[in-house]
């Protein structure tokens, strides 16, 4: 089985839906935390926020 996909992002708040098409999921909304990476909860896609990004004032 392969690897989930990782993706840097420069911000901490993202949003995934899986590719699209037939292949895809419903789009959900994530927010990256202290442990500066979040998890796709359908499809497993990390995101982390790449070296120096900063996190929004929110979070």
């Amino acid at each position: 089985m392969d690897a989930p996909e990782t993706v840097e992002v420069e911000i901490s708040q993202v949003s995934c839906d899986g590719g699209g098409g037939a292949a895809g999921h419903p789009k959900v909304f994530l927010v990256i935390g202290a442990a500066g990476f979040v998890e796709c909860p359908y499809c497993d896609k990390r995101f982390t926020l790449k070296p120096g990004a900063k996190r929004s004032a929110a979070h």
